[in-house]
């Protein structure tokens, strides 16, 4: 809010240029200074209670600034009748920063120009200047000048986190409870629902029967085991609870035989979302609910019943028909059995990767790519997407999340211009874990020209952080391809490390905490056409005298695999460790 002093009017504006560049109180230009005391005269005269500026000079030298009330030489700023010794520019009788224009300020309390004059020549211009100019040169002979107050903020914001942090919930969440065994759980109404749920899960699929138990019979051991799944922003979605068997005390031969499952490698699903974010292809994402239990077993195995599990006579121990959770043979059963239904549903196994479906029809292609119980279905084929989730639902109890956001841990956003695929709250978990939080962030991964060496600084004391660190690394450079390097340098020590190698691992961490928000795009325009580079460098290896090659494969505008690593043997020039660098790509 301003004043206009030719159209003697209060504008308010939400772009107002001030003069900045004039110091607060101290003005020589007279038509400024006159411009000044006009603002001032009109401010000081103007009414709270009816809004405009009470005209001509005030009786017996009283001025008054209120609708009610009058004090004998002062300037009442209150519309209760209360004698203000500053002056208000606000309603509700709040008092602004303005300098004091009490009487003592003035060598004239009763001065009538303070009351709509455009005098220059009053005194009560030592609000903002002193109208003298000799005094200007000398203010510490200025008996009239007040500088004016600084203005002080009012609000509490001592422990309270920045409004930044405000959109990952998950810091400023209470530590939730994760019992250890049945007897901290029990009690607990979101512990015992869940386990109510889990038992009448396996119930409804027919897990077990109750058999008497034997002498001659091997049973193996039953437990609880609790958690929890947080949704990608960090709040909680729900609580999982789930019976394992205590599968470490099968036998190789006689409880089970083999145990591989195929899943799907990061590089397929980087070339699922590459190619869906090209051709505009649908992402629908499916959740398969215990998906474990729907395998068929082979052998015959006996488990103890869970605690807390009631029916059925106390002295009955559980055969299993179908595979739980904890049995090594589980993850395989469950394959088996998913790949079983889908082979039966017209869809054939890709011979690159075990856990990649197709299907060409004359409509289009149908592609399925599972992770253990999470799978994608995308495609040009609409109509038939939606008859395979149908036969999906028939076969296994699914849970439909719609289009992908979240799978794998990886955050997917889409738009219309691609695919952005990042990993921001399992940085903020691991910049949070190692208490790296609030540290000074840098712009580059690794030192330039860093040569780490077995005996570089003093040997750690405790291997487990640093294990843990790169451990994390290694799983977040599946999408930050910026930090592949400096990791692989950092995984040469795992066995041994040192002082200066944890100071790379730690310079990692402060690059990842200024950029958090980097992720890698899929772009929607582009050429299908896949391209690879490579390069080497040649003995960078300070121990070993080893190169080191690097290679990505770009399809169309989309990196969708890259690699570093150290060669397997000594290269004798620059131009062999080029070549061996070349045929690891090809």
């Amino acid at each position: 809010m301003c004043y206009d002093p030719v159209g003697r009017r209060i504008r308010i504006a939400y772009h107002v240029l001030f003069m900045e560049h004039i110091p607060y109180y101290s003005l020589k230009d007279s038509s400024v200074r006159a411009v000044f005391e006009q603002s001032l005269a009109f401010l000081t005269s103007f009414s709270l209670s009816s809004g405009a500026p009470q005209g001509g000079e005030g009786s017996d030298g009283e001025s008054s600034a209120s609708g009610s009330g009058e004090s004998d030489g002062e300037s009442s700023a209150s519309g209760n009748g209360e004698t203000s010794s500053s002056s208000s520019h606000a309603a509700n009788g709040e008092s602004s920063s303005s300098s004091s224009i009490s009487g003592e300020s003035s060598s004239s309390p009763s001065d009538p120009s303070l009351v709509g004059s455009s005098s220059s020549s009053s005194s009560s211009a030592t609000l903002f200047f002193s109208t003298d100019d000799s005094n200007n040169d000398d203010q510490g002979n200025n008996n009239d000048f007040q500088q004016p107050q600084l203005r002080r903020s009012t609000r509490i914001t001592k422990g309270q986190p920045p409004l930044r942090h405000n959109d990952y919930v998950g810091f400023s969440a209470e530590p939730i409870f994760i019992p250890a065994n049945y007897r901290q759980a029990c009690g607990i109404p979101e512990w015992d629902a869940a386990m109510v749920e889990e038992v009448d899960a396996l119930e409804t699929n027919q897990t077990w029967d109750l058999v008497p138990r034997t002498p001659e019979m091997s049973v193996i051991g039953s437990k609880w085991v609790y958690d929890v799944k947080m949704r990608p922003d960090g709040s909680l979605e729900r609580h999982k609870v789930r019976v394992v068997a205590q599968g470490f005390s099968q036998e190789f031969g006689i409880d089970y035989e083999e145990t591989f499952a195929p899943v799907a490698k990061i590089q397929t699903v980087r070339c699922v979302l590459a190619v869906a974010a090209m051709k505009g292809w649908p992402l629908v994402q499916l959740d398969v609910k215990n998906a474990f239990l729907h395998g068929d077993l082979k052998e015959t195995i006996y488990m103890a019943r869970p605690a807390g599990y009631t029916k059925g006579d106390a002295n009955t121990v559980c055969r299993l028909k179908r595979s739980l959770y904890g049995l090594k043979q589980a993850p395989r059963t469950w394959f088996e059995k998913f790949h079983g239904t889908v082979v039966q549903a017209g869809l054939s196994q890709s011979q690159n990767d075990p856990s990649l479906f197709l299907q060409h029809t004359i409509h289009g292609i149908t592609v399925l790519l599972l992770y253990v119980d999470n799978m994608i279905i995308t495609g040009n084929d609409h109509s038939r997407i939606k008859e395979l989730t149908e036969t999906l639902h028939r076969a296994f109890k699914l849970k439909e999340l719609g289009n992908v956001s979240y799978f794998l841990g990886l955050e997917i956003e889409r738009s219309k211009h691609g695919i952005l695929v990042s990993q921001r709250k399992y940085i903020r978990d691991l910049l949070v874990e190692h208490q790296f939080e609030n540290c000074k962030p840098c712009t580059t991964p690794m030192e330039q020209n860093l040569k780490l060496s077995r005996t570089s600084g003093d040997l750690l004391d405790d291997q487990t952080q640093y294990r843990t660190i790169v451990g994390s690394l290694r799983y977040l450079s599946s999408t930050r391809p910026d930090i592949a390097y400096a990791v692989q340098v950092v995984s040469q020590f795992m066995g041994m490390a040192r002082t200066m190698h944890l100071d790379a691992v730690r310079r990692i961490l402060r690059y990842l905490q200024s950029t958090q928000d980097v992720g890698l795009f899929f772009p929607a325009k582009g050429e299908p056409v896949l391209e690879a580079f490579a390069d080497a460098d040649f003995a960078g290896c300070v121990d070993t005298r080893r190169s080191t090659s690097g290679w990505c494969v770009r399809f169309g505008s989309s990196f969708v695999s890259w690699r570093c690593k150290k060669q397997d043997r000594v290269s004798k020039s620059s131009t062999e460790a080029e070549y061996r660098s070349m045929s690891e790509v090809s």
